[in-house]
């Protein structure tokens, strides 16, 4: 999975306003806050609205905030909402890429890839992640891994 900076910006925007839910957020504050490019921040922002994960408000005291409370909010509502996808094979969604010969293997491979990429990403919120900023950095990705290899073994 690459995440590209337009990716980064989206999720450190998206947790700044989340950090501050349900308040108004200034576009300039979370730029400021955030060290994203404003011009650059405005197309993402425009993007995570548009997909219905933030309200704008016009005006003096306009800016943005969540149209749903932070642990409603999953890291793959906010990947989505940048990339379309969460994973790709040669720009191709994982269902279209095809293999023959040796490689066929590779689209059930990829597709594996794609479903465990996706499991986490839609399973941590944004809630989850202003939580874990208390905590070791790892330790979220380490209880979401163990989490999910239990429920797969069935395991209590």
């Amino acid at each position: 999975m690459y995440v590209s900076a337009r990716t980064d910006y989206a999720m450190r925007a998206m947790l700044a306003v989340a950090a501050r839910h349900p308040e108004i957020v200034k576009a300039a504050t979370l730029a400021a806050s955030q060290d994203i490019p404003p011009p650059f921040l405005r197309n993402i922002l425009l993007d995570l609205r548009r997909a219905g994960l933030l309200h704008s408000l016009r005006g003096a005291d306009g800016g943005y905030c969540l149209t749903r409370g932070p642990e409603e909010v999953t890291v793959g509502d906010v990947l989505r909402a940048t990339n379309g996808a969460i994973t790709t094979v040669r720009g191709l969604s994982v269902d279209a890429a095809i293999y023959q010969g040796v490689a066929a293997g590779l689209g059930e491979f990829w597709g594996a890839v794609h479903r465990s990429v996706a499991d986490i990403v839609d399973n941590v919120t944004l809630a989850d992640l202003l939580g874990a900023s208390h905590e070791q950095p790892s330790s979220l990705a380490i209880s979401f891994c163990a989490e999910t290899r239990q429920r797969r073994l069935g395991s209590p």
